[in-house]
């Protein structure tokens, strides 16, 4: 008789034991899952100081900013900060310029920047040798900036600046500037303004000497080309030589980009012999001397090469297809350039 009750117990101790262990594991589970969330979510954001700002731009993704913070080993584990986005916020990263303040989590931060009602200042950025027409689509596109004078006509918007000029291409500088929330499209672009009149004239009062330019405004047509040769630094002294050395021989400037100006919509990414041939104002295979306007928004840099040109013989330039450019004397040497360009070309292709 005693034999099955020795049994029993052996059994239920047995049966007590899996409760236990089922328990153990998930408190282990719950630990790990909190370490996970501390280390990620939870983490402060990094701040240097008591707080910093954070620019957004137009474009960026929330994958791209998780992605950029793992890199740098700011947070760990980006794949929660990626679930957490996803089923979470249910909404993109807003343009804009925001403060992040010291003791902010990783998950605030995420949140906050959903928003553009959180943003402290908007942040434009003006690209290098981009277009006035980018430039206003930019401005009227962006959610943070009042529209004033985005819809006029061009020569209405330059009559409402007050701008003394028939154009606008070139007149404003690019950089990256920063404005309150809700600021108007007419104060940005007054700004900008100033900013490159300023520069224009700076260089303009340092230029070297013997320069074939009748005014500032065509060595402001000269940089935006330049801007558009080249995004190389070390070259744009040298393509300015090109194309000032080409100006005092009375040779054509034959330079693609003013052609592509010159097509406006037409342009589509490709450049024909036949458009080359086409006569407009600004293509330069076929007029003498410079276009009639700027054909983009020259920097700081361009302006200052076209003001300074270098001192060699340099007449031609052609890319090489692995960046930059190879400058000839003489058009021999060019012509064989040309050809290993394009042979760079095939093999890439």
């Amino acid at each position: 008789m005693s034999s099955p009750q020795k049994s029993t117990k052996k059994k239920n101790s047995k049966t007590s034991f899996k409760p236990k262990a089922l328990l153990f594991i998930i408190a282990g589970l719950m630990l790990l899952a909190t370490m996970i969330l501390s280390a990620s979510l939870w983490k402060d954001y990094p701040v240097e100081g008591k707080k910093q700002m954070l620019a957004i731009n137009h474009g960026d993704t929330y994958s791209q900013f998780i992605d950029r913070l793992a890199k740098n080993k700011q947070v760990s584990f980006p794949i929660i900060l990626k679930i957490y986005q996803r089923f979470m916020i249910h909404d993109s990263m807003k343009a804009g310029v925001y403060e992040v303040k010291e003791g902010m989590s990783v998950r605030q931060v995420l949140d906050m920047i959903s928003n553009s009602e959180n943003a402290q200042l908007n942040r434009i950025l003006v690209i290098e040798g981009a277009t006035f027409k980018q430039l206003k689509n930019a401005l009227k596109n962006d959610e943070l900036v009042t529209k004033e004078l985005v819809h006029l006509s061009d020569a209405e918007i330059l009559k409402e600046l007050n701008i003394p000029f028939s154009h606008p291409e070139g007149l404003f500088a690019p950089n990256t500037y920063f404005f309150a929330k809700g600021e108007t499209d007419r104060k940005i672009l007054t700004d900008l303004y100033q900013h490159q009149m300023k520069a224009l004239d700076k260089a303009w009062e340092n230029r070297a000497s013997d320069l074939p330019y009748k005014n500032k405004y065509e060595a402001l047509i000269m940089a935006s080309i330049i801007e558009k040769e080249t995004n190389v630094d070390h070259e744009l002294d040298k393509v300015s030589g090109v194309f000032v050395r080409r100006l005092k021989i009375g040779m054509r400037l034959q330079t693609d980009p003013t052609v592509i100006y010159g097509m406006g919509d037409q342009y589509t990414g490709n450049i024909t012999r036949k458009d080359l041939k086409t006569p407009t104002p600004y293509n330069t295979y076929t007029n003498y001397g410079l276009p009639p306007t700027p054909i983009a928004l020259p920097s700081d840099k361009a302006i200052e090469a076209a003001m300074h040109p270098d001192h060699s013989d340099y007449i031609y330039f052609v890319a090489t297809g692995n960046g930059g450019h190879k400058f000839s004397t003489n058009l021999d040497d060019h012509n064989r350039a040309v050809q290993e360009y394009l042979a760079v070309i095939r093999s890439k292709k």
